[in-house]
């Protein structure tokens, strides 16, 4: 019991203490809400506090449409966690504490501005009207903002950004300047209440060129402050951010919009047709800081990500932001980027440093590793190659390295070694050496270089599927021709006038002859008339010949994947060459020199990752056409040559024409007596004809099939 009392008065006395901690901690407390209209539909928002208010940061979302505050060492005192209001563009608002801070958040019914200003132990919070405000003062910065001031406008920068965007940049003499941004239908209006812009910055500028929304920049004096008036074209998103003596405003094209090229040669990266990609997934938030610390930004993005963002303590500044509608991931870029800051991941945990700070700790690390490396065991590996070359490997695995002029390997089969710093995919102290005749590569390297090169010899290691590839060449003939031919003859003496003609002989008997035969007759018809003393011989001859041929030769040939392969047969035809002799009376020289006929194939077969087969192919067939006399003497073969020299792409198994030739010839003859043959049906015996037609088609079909290779165990 004594042992549990104790216990209990120790828990009791840590409770006292750490209400009494917190209450140090929450040294404000928020004692009351309440609320009043104000003309144009505003409500002003008074919050009481026990003390007066410190640093107040403030912030507003649009998905739902939402003003918060952050009141730092503060606790809620409000009885009621929720005072609906309902009125202008204001419903409720509400308070909630958490870790020695309180946050006011305002629900609003539309996206509305707000102004907050402080007296004492009061802070009002006035929110505007929102989108349907009818003030004729709508959209006119506030007059009492307006103070004199030494800031003026120093430059008006344009700037086409990432993915079609157009980037606005204001410089100032100084910091300090004050801008307010706000969008009015195909315009967006940024007025800076206490900044100049001198006279020879007030000139129109026309960027359409620049293939962004923004098409024209309007820059003006307004009652003694700066009116920069942005003209838009299609749909866009905005936002903009402070940084020192710079404001930068961005207008983006909207999520699927596109904005076409007016200019495509100075619209550089800009693709009409086609919307910007985008790279940022975040939920979209509203920020709207006026010189806030870099780490309450920070902290707000955690909140609104979900994320664990861990900031270094070299993290400090402030930064000035107005973010409408952005993903979350890129208002957290846009700050890293406005601070020089940068960022690593970790799961869901982000460490955030100035960026000389993670280099130097990413150069350290990777200083430490190779360290390690250094002082890390060497261990020996033999590797036998199964498939593939051991010196090709070793060369791989070295890049350009060379075998060694000794060549003495540390097996003995004569092989070579190859070493090198730094290079490939060995260490700097490791090193590769192989052995030709069991094909064996000898490694020394750290553990872990040589499981990474085991993993990549499993891949490079293996069998190649292999191709056979068969081509048909056709070689098809056609040739037909006809002739018709007539002899007779009248004669007073009993014989066969024909049979002279025909034999070339004369007759010195009286009569007449006609001889137009047929070349080569293939049927004769004779008539003969006779007389006691006259003879008519008629006959008649013709012939028709007709024939076909065709030649097919089929070679074919395995290889693997990615090898030539060369496959020829045929003749070496032999002939004389007579060399005059250069001496008188010396006898000249004969020689024998001979001529390839060849049917060759020679193709290179690439598999592809789909399985079709692409084809580096050349195909030629020769034949003997003729013998030509040698004036000299002997005879020298005249060859055909039929040859395709082509790339194609096939499907495994298809089988394609990749070359042919057609050939055609036609012929007509007619030999007859002048005027004779001319006559009407009569003609026709005074008359020889002949007609002839040759066709010749070349046609290469050529068909691959893929024969796999088992991988084997």
């Amino acid at each position: 019991m004594g042992t549990k009392r104790t216990w209990l008065l120790a828990m009791g006395a840590l409770a006292v203490g750490l209400t009494t901690s917190l209450s140090a901690m929450a040294a404000n407390v928020l004692q009351d809400v309440r609320y009043a209209s104000a003309p144009g539909g505003k409500v002003d928002i008074t919050l009481q506090f026990a003390e007066p208010v410190g640093d107040v940061q403030a912030f507003t979302t649009d998905t739902p449409p939402r003003i918060a505050l952050d009141i730092p060492e503060t606790s809620n005192g409000l009885t009621q966690r929720r005072v609906v209001i309902g009125s202008g563009a204001t419903s409720a608002v509400s308070a909630v504490e958490a870790d020695g801070r309180t946050r006011v958040v305002v629900d609003l019914f539309r996206p509305a501005s707000y102004t907050t200003r402080s007296a004492g132990n009061l802070l009002v919070l006035t929110v505007d009207a929102g989108a349907q405000q009818t003030n004729a003062l709508a959209g006119v910065a506030d007059p009492t903002k307006r103070v004199a001031s030494d800031i003026e406008v120093a430059n008006i920068d344009f700037r086409r950004g990432e993915n079609g965007a157009g980037r606005v940049v204001l410089r100032f003499n100084s910091d300090g300047a004050t801008a307010d941004m706000r969008s009015e239908g195909n315009r967006v209006v940024v007025d800076v209440a206490n900044a100049s812009i001198p006279e020879n910055l007030r000139r129109r500028l026309d960027v359409t060129d620049f293939a962004t929304p923004v098409q024209s920049l309007e820059p003006n004096a307004n009652a003694g402050s700066t009116r920069l008036v942005i003209n838009t074209n299609g749909a866009y998103e905005s936002m903009a951010y402070q940084t020192g003596n710079e404001y930068v405003i961005e207008i983006a094209p909207k999520r699927g919009s596109v904005i076409a090229a007016a200019t495509p040669a100075r619209a550089a990266g800009a693709v009409a047709g086609q919307a910007a990609p985008q790279r940022y997934a975040g939920r979209p938030v509203t920020f709207n800081f006026q010189d806030v610390p870099v780490r309450t930004v920070l902290q707000l993005i955690a909140e609104e990500s979900g994320l664990n963002i861990v900031a270094s303590d070299t993290v400090a500044g402030n930064v000035t932001l107005r973010l409408i509608n952005v993903p979350w991931d890129q208002a957290m870029e846009i700050v890293l980027r406005a601070k020089q800051l940068d960022q690593r991941r970790d799961g869901n945990v982000v460490w955030v440093a100035p960026q000389k700070e993670i280099a130097d700790f990413e150069k350290a690390k990777a200083d430490a590793r190779i360290a390690n490396e250094q002082r890390e065991e060497l261990v020996t590996e033999y590797i036998a190659i199964n498939y593939g070359n051991a010196e090709e490997i070793a060369r791989l695995l070295t890049e350009d390295s060379k075998s060694s002029s000794g060549g003495g390997g540390a097996a003995s089969g004569g092989g070579g070694g190859l070493q090198q710093a730094a290079k490939g995919f060995l260490s700097a102290r490791g090193s590769v050496s192989f052995d030709n005749r069991t094909n064996t590569l000898l490694l020394i390297d750290t553990a872990k270089k040589i499981q990474e090169i085991r993993t990549l010899l499993a891949t490079l290691d293996r069998p190649v599927d292999q191709v056979l590839i068969e081509a048909r060449i056709v070689v098809a003939s056609e040739v037909f021709a006809r002739e018709l031919g007539v002899i007779f003859g009248v004669q007073d003496r009993v014989g066969t006038l024909g049979a002279a003609a025909e034999a070339g002989e004369s007759t010195s008997d009286s009569g007449f002859l006609v001889g137009l035969p047929a070349s080569t007759p293939a049927g004769l018809l004779n008539l003969s008339i006779l007389r006691s003393d006259i003879s008519l011989d008629l006959e008649l001859s013709a012939l028709e010949e007709e024939g076909r041929g065709e030649v097919v030769s089929n070679p074919r040939v395995i290889t693997a994947n990615q090898r030539e392969a060369i496959i020829r047969q045929g003749d070496e035809v032999g002939y004389l060459t007579i060399q005059p002799s250069t001496t008188p009376g010396a006898v000249p020289q004969a020689t024998v020199a001979f001529k390839e006929v060849l049917l060759e194939l020679k193709v290179t077969p690439t598999i592809t990752q789909d399985g079709r087969v692409y084809l580096n192919l050349m195909v030629k067939k020769d034949e003997v056409d003729e013998l030509v006399a040698n004036p000299a003497g002997g005879f020298v073969p005249q060859i055909s040559k039929r040859e395709v020299s082509t790339a194609v792409l096939i499907d495994n198994g298809q089988t394609v024409v990749v070359g042919g030739v057609y050939e055609f010839s036609s012929r007509e003859d007619l030999r007859k007596v002048p005027f004779l043959g001319d006559l009407p049906v009569l003609g026709n015996l005074f008359k020889n004809k002949s007609k002839s037609s040759d066709k010749a088609e070349l046609l290469i079909f050529v068909t691959p099939r893929i024969l796999p290779v088992s991988r084997g165990g």
